[in-house]
């Protein structure tokens, strides 16, 4: 296995936060990020990306099947909603009185909690 020429740099969302798709099949839908994959810069996003996986017979369940789950999107391909205003916003990120960065809306300028 190869390695990557770049090391793994902040990233605009998290886990929990309400995103928008920007292209794909899935593009203009919103769902929360349920899982994020700092190495391969992807999410995992409720209800979005599914795919058919399928399962091998078991004791359980001796038909076996095939179940949808959500397959990982690439986090360009996601932009965070504003709480504030219910859209798409960019995202920066400035230090507080405490000297801790916190994310902040580049269209409203408030600032956006974390987690």
């Amino acid at each position: 296995m190869h390695k990557k020429h770049h090391s793994t740099s902040k990233l605009h969302i998290r886990k929990g936060d309400t995103v928008s798709v920007l292209s794909g099949n899935y593009r203009n839908k919103q769902g929360t990020v349920l899982k994020i994959f700092t190495k391969t810069y992807r999410a995992t996003v409720e209800g979005m990306n599914m795919v058919s996986r399928h399962c091998k017979p078991t004791a359980k369940n001796p038909q076996g099947s095939i179940e949808k789950r959500e397959a990982p999107i690439h986090i360009s391909n996601l932009m965070l909603i504003d709480p504030a205003t219910g859209g798409a916003t960019r995202i920066g990120r400035k230090r507080n009185e405490a000297g801790k960065l916190e994310r902040y809306s580049k269209k409203t300028g408030e600032t956006i909690k974390n987690g």
